[in-house]
Order: C-alpha cells, then sequence, then structure tokens
C-alpha cells in the first residue's frame, strides 16, 4: 500500500487526499455539465459545490469521530487531523443539509440538483475508495483465504498480526485452530466498491435523460448507494449497535426514503396523467 505517494518540497502527498481531491473534481465537472442541462447556471453550480467540499470534509470527519469516539477520546490531535479517518455518510448528510438550506432561500428546487448530483455523487465515492485501497486506512474487510485477498503491511490500519490485535480475533473465530500469519490477508472491500460505484454509475448516467418527475433519480440514488453500503458492510469491521453498523443503519434509512421518493414521483406522475 502506499498511504504517501510522494513530497512536494518537505510537503507529503497522502494518496488518499489525492483521491479525494480527483473524486471532488470529477464530481464537480460532471455535476455542472448537468446543471447546465437542467437550466441553471454556472453560480449555481459553484455555490452548491462549495457547500458539498465544506459539507463532505467537516461533516465525514465528524460521523467518523462519533464512529471511533474511544481513538478520539485516547488521541484527539492525531484523530483530527489523521489525513484517513472520514465516513462518507457523515459529509453526504451535512452537505444536503447545507445545500437544501441554500435552495430554500434563492427559491431553486432542491430535488432538480439532487437529480443532477446523483450520477457525480456515486461516481465520487468509488474514486475516493480507491484512496481508502491506496492508504489501507481500515476500509479493508474481514480475514479471507480467497484467491484475491489482500494484505496492507503500511497502511494506517495494518494487517499485521503484531500490529492489529482485533484483526488476529477475527482470525482466530473465521480460521479455529489455524497458524495466525504475519500479514493477514483480508477482502479489499474498497476495491470491491468502486466496482460497483462504477456499475451504479454508468446506470445513472444512461437514465439522467429520461422524463421523470424531479427527485426521482435522486431516489434510485439512495437505493444503489444504501444497497451497496449495507450489503459490504457484512464483510468489513466496524463496531455493531443492534446488530448492525452504523453505516447499515443509515443504509436502510437511505433505502427506505430512496423507495418512498420514487414511489411519490411515480404517483406524482400517475395523477398527472389522469
Amino acid at each position: 500500500m502506499y498511504p504517501e505517494i510522494g513530497k512536494i518540497g518537505p510537503i507529503p502527498i497522502h494518496s488518499f487526499g489525492l483521491m479525494v481531491a480527483i473524486a471532488f473534481l470529477t464530481a464537480n465537472y460532471l455535476f455542472t455539465k448537468e446543471v447546465k442541462r437542467r437550466g441553471y447556471g454556472d453560480d449555481v453550480a459553484s455555490v452548491v459545490t462549495f457547500f458539498a467540499f465544506i459539507g463532505g470534509l467537516v461533516g465525514a470527519k465528524l460521523f467518523h469521530l462519533l464512529e471511533n469516539f474511544g481513538e478520539f477520546w485516547a488521541n484527539p490531535v492525531d484523530a483530527i487531523f489523521n489525513p484517513g479517518g472520514l465516513t462518507f455518510y457523515g459529509g453526504l448528510i451535512l452537505s444536503i443539509g447545507l445545500i437544501y438550506i441554500y435552495t430554500r432561500r434563492k427559491h431553486i428546487k432542491f430535488l432538480v440538483l439532487a437529480d443532477a448530483a446523483a450520477p457525480s455523487l456515486i461516481l465520487a465515492y468509488g474514486i475516493g475508495r480507491i484512496g481508502c485501497q491506496l492508504a489501507g486506512d481500515g476500509d479493508y474487510g474481514i480475514p479471507t483465504d480467497l484467491p484475491w485477498a489482500m494484505g496492507y503491511p503500511n497502511g494506517y490500519v495494518s494487517t499485521l498480526s503484531a500490529r492489529n490485535l482485533e484483526l488476529v480475533e477475527y482470525f482466530k473465530q473465521i480460521f479455529p485452530g489455524r497458524a495466525i500469519p504475519t500479514d493477514i490477508k483480508v477482502h479489499p472491500a474498497p476495491v470491491y466498491e468502486t466496482l460497483i460505484a462504477v456499475l451504479c454509475f454508468a446506470i445513472l448516467w444512461k437514465l439522467r435523460k429520461r422524463p421523470a418527475m424531479a427527485g426521482w433519480l435522486f431516489g434510485v440514488y439512495l437505493i444503489f448507494a444504501g444497497l451497496e453500503r449495507l450489503s459490504i458492510e457484512f464483510i468489513r469491521i466496524n463496531p455493531l449497535y443492534w446488530g448492525l453498523s452504523q453505516a447499515q443503519w443509515i443504509s436502510i434509512m437511505m433505502i427506505i426514503l430512496g423507495g418512498f421518493m420514487m414511489w411519490k414521483q411515480r404517483l406524482k406522475t400517475t395523477m398527472e396523467a389522469l
């Protein structure tokens, strides 16, 4: 793994931060293009992008700290300024809140912008997971002996048995009686998520021109994103609350909300056709 891929003078270039920047720029390009297609100007796209950037970073860090409060309590400074340690859902929720307030004040249709953002959001998520893969920040899965299993010995959260006692305990549960390897191979969950995200992006990008009520496409995005994260969490190592991780509970709410939005918009279309 490559947590650092080089330096600019004394400043290290972190692979995770680089991929987050690439994800943001890619999403911004696609979103701006789609916003223009839907009849809004560059000023709207720029402001929404700004709120998405600020809300994404702050929200992602806050949710990660809440999800890993013990880590924060043990070393607050390191937890806050660690280049890894971001929870996507936190960034998504705070960004949506900020953008919703902006659209209400400017009398802009929030759901139209949400639809415009749907394809770029899922693609940005997939690109960001490449950063997780390169950094080895702990977003990998549980131990496995599948042919494509990987180790992250030099990652921010190493898979070396001497440095990851929690992973050792999982290995003992999954492979009882087996000798514990020096480097424990795990599911490369970020790779899975990137591949799924690219597939979802392709579908959403194709659907974006389909005639539909505002909010329908964003509903599809919520279902896709929710199902992807809900399923991948079953092979990841995260704290559980009533049998599911924090991300899984949020995923379930996203799926329900997405289904409701699709049903509501379809109902509106049916009623208008009568």
